[in-house]
């Protein structure tokens, strides 16, 4: 099944319905899926960026080119929300246990992560788009949720650019943890050549709780950095 043309519209129901949210429909694409709909993903991409005018082509090609890049990553996964088209998706591939992902941290890894990454169970996010007619919030987390249990991963990971405090401020919302600054140098930086030198480390441990102050040990208690203002 593909997303249907056309915008997506939240699901519409009175005050005893499910949340638009609720009723949609979470399906993983394969790698020849994610192959074939990366231009309706793209399109749900622009739609949910916000770019400022003149911005929207080249950040949409610049999307293009890390979901294609991803897709040939070992043991990447796509996961999108759907109704009548696209509502939103969450995208990335395991973390390799020898802890590349973590090169160029600035000081000492913290514990917990450094053993949830050598035992294989940390899953990078690479990318999380979610359509602003939603509730994006909420979409968001049950989105990056699902994917992490859906690869009983213990540790969900993302490196944001320090230059872009809205998109770090969207996954502390989400219930993400700030763990410090990772720099990689222009010419070592092996996930993409676009890459920044310096980049915010975020986690999110999937037992977390409901408590937004609730930290797994190990974590918070290690973070040394700011957010970024």
């Amino acid at each position: 099944m593909t997303a249907l043309p056309g915008r997506w519209q939240p699901p519409q129901g009175d005050g005893g319905t499910p949340s638009a949210v609720d009723v949609l429909r979470l399906r993983r694409l394969n790698r020849w899926q994610a192959e074939t709909l990366k231009e309706d993903l793209a399109d749900l991409y622009v739609e949910s960026s916000r770019a400022r005018p003149g911005e929207g082509y080249r950040d949409r090609e610049a999307f293009l080119r890390r979901l294609t890049g991803d897709i040939r990553r070992p043991g990447f996964a796509l996961l999108v929300a759907e109704s009548t088209a696209f509502a939103g998706c969450v995208y990335g591939f395991p973390v390799r246990r020898e802890g590349t992902w973590w090169r160029g941290f600035d000081g000492p890894l913290p514990r917990s992560v450094e053993q949830l990454t050598a035992s294989g169970h940390v899953f990078a996010i690479t990318e999380t788009v979610v359509h602003p007619h939603t509730d994006e919030r909420r979409l968001a987390r049950r989105l990056q949720h699902r994917l992490l249990a859906d690869h009983h991963a213990s540790l969900g990971a993302t490196l944001v650019e320090e230059g872009r405090p809205a998109v770090c401020d969207a996954f502390l919302s989400w219930g993400w943890q700030d763990i410090g600054l990772v720099r990689r140098p222009p010419d070592q930086q092996a996930l993409r050549p676009s890459d920044p030198v310096a980049l915010r480390a975020l986690v999110l441990p999937l037992d977390l709780g409901p408590r937004p102050d609730a930290h797994p040990d190990g974590l918070a208690h290690e973070n040394r950095t700011q957010r970024p203002g």
